[in-house]
């Protein structure tokens, strides 16, 4: 019976990103010149799994390109080869270019091929170069438990259940082949008669002799992933003449031996999945053990209540009351233990900045440290996957604008070396990001009459320091003096802050000149579940989002003001507000409340804008599960979704920043 590989495809993918991902910080992390050889082994053992999935499924192109990176980490970790800043980038970017390739795998699509073939060349000109005073000859070490001079007796003799994790012995011994030449003796004693064959077992064992001046470790290296599944024992041979085997033959020793389907890279907390768009989530058991204990609770309750149903008598309505508040309990608690198995730590997208920080200030000449705190903090997949791009434009702005140039912070009194905070936490049911950086702050002064010059503010405008901030999320604001690879385009802060409100956030900036910055981003932790105030209009219910929400008032008439050609505002507090009459946006001709007097308006704020929403009533504030209209029906303007109520009836949520841009069409 023949195994489609295929439907382990997506396992290896995923697990391959994370291991692209553990290379990319250890390589990062790795202390130029003699580094720490676990810290080497770890990104080695990322580059084995992924070269041994990428041989079983057939994607040899990876396996070939991993299988030059690992002959370069082997070097190092075999201390033939210091750990050089040349060395190091030329494996940072060979893993960009895996990743590349991993990706056209899952899309089926092609490769950049010229790019795969440059970076291989530069590759090998570095395995080419002397290997300077790290090299350690191979004569040094005479103990045959390293090298046997002339060859070694190999006996292999897997576990009957070996080849069920993907193990595949004969690939093992191909593998032993490439280090020199073997012989081979089969052992069939075990073989029962055909009726009792088990086909995924194995019932084999074997002798081979392996000849060649070949270290123990580099055998060693090919059982790596089966040491555990077999018996194993290595003789040297010591009467026959050597056959020396070159340094580069060593190196190809490491092979594939074990199938990506079963690989387990040590991925730990500080992990990204490449692949955003991931259909599968990797959940801790604790989490699933507290799903597991609230279903119990919920059956118990359950139970209950049909043994009450069974013989109901207006006596046991106490009772019957008690099950049904247990039953509110335990569906909540439920609801929070599944939402909790889709939140992830923020790490996810944390985990992308120490390389694009050391990337860009090598490329702008700037000294720049990046401090994360908070990286375990958790947030909705759904969030991780959307956050991204804004969290980039925001650090990038930092490197960019924020950091000056060394010379520059030393002749302003700084450091030269610049840093750049990340930080993510949780405060009152939101997760809060900042970035902070202690570059030269915004300038009010260049900013306010660049927004003069391109007529945002009328001359001699009178603004606080905290408006004029504000002005840098205008839509092609920038005060880049040039145009640069990173930014000056002034299509960023306003395309982070709209993102950032189509997740039902908000970005604030706080800035002082000569001091640093300070973005923080305000996010719900969910995408799933939404804390709602529940109105009236008419006959329809909607639901306003809690953190959109001012607050609510009743207004008399003295308060209402009309613009001629602007509508309807009124004065809270010393500021005229715009009003927004949900019965006119959506077309509900029976509302109840016709003149402003008789009905409520609920004050709401998109993008530092406030407005008043006029609605017939208030009914409540509750949680409701979000529903897609996209996915179910199709995009309706001002609504970003639906929920359905305890009485089965539709909700419409309402789209703050979209109704409010509704509005000016009304």
């Amino acid at each position: 019976m023949s195994v489609d590989l295929e439907q382990f495809h997506q396992v290896f993918f995923e697990e391959s990103f994370e291991g692209l991902d553990i290379m990319e910080t250890g390589l990062m992390e790795l202390d130029l010149g003699a580094a720490n050889s676990e810290d080497i082994n770890t990104i080695f053992r990322a580059a084995h799994s992924i070269k041994g999935g990428s041989g079983t499924f057939g994607f040899q192109g990876i396996a070939d390109f991993t299988h030059v990176m690992e002959t370069l980490l082997d070097e190092m970790r075999d201390g033939r080869r210091q750990v050089t800043r040349e060395a190091v980038d030329s494996l940072l970017k060979s893993v960009d270019i895996l990743r590349m390739m991993m990706n056209c795998e899952q899309d089926k699509s092609d490769p950049d091929t010229d790019t795969i073939k440059r970076q291989l060349t530069e590759l090998e000109a570095i395995l080419g170069t002397s290997s300077g005073g790290g090299e350690v000859a191979a004569e040094t070490t005479s103990s045959s438990s390293t090298s046997s001079g002339a060859g070694w007796n190999i006996v292999f003799e897997p576990d009957a259940n070996m080849m069920l994790t993907g193990n595949d012995p004969l690939r093992i011994i191909r593998e032993l082949a490439e280090l020199g030449e073997i012989e081979v003796n089969t052992h069939q004693e075990k073989l029962p008669v055909f009726s009792a064959l088990e086909p995924e077992n194995c019932y084999l064992s074997w002798d081979i002799i392996l000849h060649g001046d070949i270290a123990e470790s580099v055998i060693k290296d090919v059982f790596l992933w089966v040491e555990d599944e077999c018996k194993l024992t290595l003789t040297p041979i010591v009467n026959e003449s050597a056959q020396p085997v070159a340094e580069e033959a060593k190196s190809e020793a490491t092979q594939p031996v074990k199938a990506a389907a079963t690989t387990k890279a040590p991925a730990g907390d500080n992990k990204k999945a490449a692949n955003a768009g991931s259909s599968s989530i990797r959940v801790s058991i604790d989490k699933i053990d507290d799903l597991i204990n609230m279903v119990g609770e919920l059956v118990i309750t359950q139970s209950m209540l049909s043994l009450l149903g069974e013989d109901f008598t207006m006596e046991n309505l106490e009772k019957l009351q008690d099950g049904l508040g247990q039953l509110e309990r335990h569906t909540r608690e439920m609801q929070e233990s599944v939402m909790m198995i889709r939140m992830l730590p923020i790490s996810f997208s944390f985990s992308r900045f120490p390389r694009l920080v050391r990337d860009l200030s090598t490329q702008m000449g700037k000294k720049i440290d990046l401090v994360m705190s908070g990286e375990n903090t958790e947030i909705d997949k759904t969030l991780i996957e959307k956050i991204g791009d804004p969290l980039v434009h925001l650090v990038r702005n930092s490197l960019d604008h924020g950091i000056e140039m060394p010379a520059d912070r030393i002749a302003a009194g700084k450091n030269e070396t610049g840093t750049i905070n990340l930080n993510a936490y949780h405060k009152g049911g939101n997760i809060v990001i900042e970035i902070t950086d202690d570059g030269k702050g915004i300038d009010p002064d260049a900013v306010l009459n660049k927004a003069i010059e391109k007529g945002l503010v009328p001359p001699g405008a009178n603004l606080s320091n905290q408006q004029i901030n504000e002005l840098i999320f205008q839509a092609g604001f920038s005060t880049a003096k040039e145009i640069t690879d990173v930014s000056g385009r002034g299509v960023g802060m306003d395309v982070v802050r709209k993102n950032i409100a189509s997740l039902g956030g908000a970005v604030e900036i706080q800035s002082e000149f000569g001091k640093g910055s300070t973005f923080t981003i305000r996010l719900p932790l969910t995408l799933a579940i939404l804390d709602g105030q529940t109105v009236i209009v008419g006959d329809e219910i909607y639901i306003i989002p809690l953190v959109s929400i001012v607050e609510s008032i009743q207004i008399n008439s003295d308060m209402i003001n009309k613009v001629a050609g602007k509508g309807e505002t009124f004065k809270l507090r010393d500021e005229y507000i715009p009003i927004v009459r949900l019965s006119s946006v959506f077309g509900i001709e029976n509302a109840k409340a016709k003149e402003l007097e008789d009905g409520l308006l609920v004050v709401v704020e998109a993008d530092r804008k406030p407005c008043g929403l006029f609605i017939d009533d208030l009914l409540g504030q509750q949680q409701v599960v979000i529903k897609s209209l996209e996915q179910n029906y199709h995009r309706v303007d001002g609504v970003s979704g639906a929920t359905i109520l305890g009485d089965g009836s539709v909700a419409l949520i309402l789209d703050i920043p979209g109704l409010l841009r509704m509005s000016v069409k009304h």
